[in-house]
């Protein structure tokens, strides 16, 4: 039997922003470290901790959330997981914050 739910799409970070130029509606969730975060932030993320991970939990499954983390592989796990409790509109940004500072915004560090 197919999977009804549609697979995690991967985005590039400059999708996520075209997704933000076009004024789209999602939640930007940064799976990295508060450490990391420190570091370099992609505006309107959110550290994905234990009240945001609730609230997450909370919303409709149709909600489209945009996971991201530093190359991309933390926020796919992250994405699959939300996946697997229903979630179906769902992305990762597949060259993470390294690829938003390389290509969308130099001002965000790169580490």
């Amino acid at each position: 039997m197919e999977d009804p739910i549609p697979p995690v799409r991967e985005i590039s970070a400059l999708e996520l922003k075209a997704m933000i130029d076009r004024g789209e509606r999602f939640e930007l969730i940064d799976v990295r470290t508060p450490g990391e975060r420190q570091l370099a932030v992609i505006e309107g993320s959110r550290l994905l901790d234990q009240p945001t991970y609730e609230q997450l939990l909370e919303l409709d499954p149709a909600t489209p959330i945009v996971f991201s983390c530093h190359l991309g592989q933390r926020s796919r796990a992250a994405a699959a997981h939300f996946r697997e409790r229903g979630f179906n509109h769902l992305y990762n940004v597949s060259d993470g914050i390294d690829g938003w500072s390389r290509m969308v915004d130099p001002t965000v560090p790169r580490y």
